[in-house]
């Protein structure tokens, strides 16, 4: 069963019913989620973040990504460059992205700011022949014992026949508002809906669908004198996701103490998602697990995140600077 789960995974990624690799601690990957983020910190910030999706079937998926943003006075806005890695089937499908980012940020009033992103993302996609399975290799009593017949197709292949790769470009962009206590913001991805596919369609091109994300939540902050003084901030959130028919919300709340970070998000029929982390201003790390809700518990395993960030010190103060209250993690 987890092989069969594994293989049909990998068929929908070949045959241009992919969707984009998902990470749920999604404010410690901010420009993953909206390019419009691009500097919101001010000063310099490096993320890096990875993922173990069903972690106990074999050949599940393996998604890292690091980032790096900051504002630029001269710019009146933020740029960053983000590099992203999704591996599934122990690296039968790889796919690799280059993104370079940039958002002008736009102070609309003292209280109130706009963010606009646009992205730019080079796209690199290999797949090794030799790891898939096919139905003609399956013996009814002794399971997968033959050579296939099906052979590589397409014009990405290597003379070998063993590998194929194909790169392609694709275009993103997003807006976000904040004031000081709330904040909203939108991402439309894959603009250009790029031909993806590595194989020869005989039903026509597979174009990569586009991803529509929403996301809003707030900071409410407890003072002294407060019977919840010692609770820092619990910080609502929403986040939906639509991409070629596939729709996702997720419903969370963190509560900040100090330096530490819990929080619960609720994702119907799919998982419910625990996450802690330790911001210590230079220095964040967090952690997250996603308990599997749907028909696939028993034989997922869940799902493993960790993220790892650093803040570093300005040599120059932004202009005109207000960072946005939204969570770490």
């Amino acid at each position: 069963m987890k092989k069969i789960i594994s293989i049909c995974a990998l068929v929908f990624s070949l045959t241009g019913f992919s969707q984009d690799p998902e990470f749920t601690q999604f404010y410690a990957n901010p420009i993953y989620l909206n390019p419009a983020m691009a500097g919101t910190h001010g000063c310099p910030r490096l993320n890096m973040n990875y993922r173990n999706q069903w972690a106990n079937i074999s050949g599940a998926f393996v998604t890292n990504s690091v980032s790096y943003d900051q504002f630029v006075n001269v710019l009146q806005g933020g740029v960053a460059l983000m590099v992203t890695n999704d591996m599934a089937g122990k690296n039968t499908l790889n796919w690799t992205t280059i993104n370079l980012a940039y958002s002008y940020h736009l102070q609309v009033s003292r209280k109130f700011t706009m963010l606009f992103g646009a992205q730019a993302t080079w796209n690199q996609k290999f797949l090794d022949w030799t790891k898939l399975t096919f139905g003609d290799q399956i013996d009814p009593r002794r399971g997968f014992i033959y050579q296939t017949g099906d052979l590589p197709r397409g014009n990405f292949w290597n003379d070998n026949d063993s590998w194929g790769t194909k790169g392609f470009f694709d275009v993103s962009a997003g807006l976000v508002g904040y004031s000081e206590n709330f904040y909203f913001g939108f991402a439309a991805k894959h603009l250009n809906t790029p031909e993806e596919s590595l194989i020869l369609n005989p039903d026509g091109e597979s174009r990569m669908p586009m991803r529509f994300t929403g996301h809003m939540g707030a900071n409410i902050e407890f003072g002294k004198g407060s019977q919840y003084q010692n609770v820092t901030a619990i910080s609502p959130n929403v986040i939906y996701t639509y991409q070629d028919g596939f729709m996702q919300l997720n419903v969370g709340t963190y509560i900040k103490y100090g330096a530490f970070t819990a929080g619960a998000w609720w994702r119907p029929r799919d998982a419910f998602i625990l996450s802690v982390g330790i911001d210590a201003g230079s220095f964040r790390f967090g952690y997250s697990y996603d308990i599997t809700i749907s028909p696939l518990t028993n034989a997922s395993g869940g799902s493993h995140e960790l993220s790892l960030g650093f803040n570093f010190s300005c040599k120059e103060k932004p202009k005109r600077f207000r960072t946005i209250s939204c969570p770490s993690f």
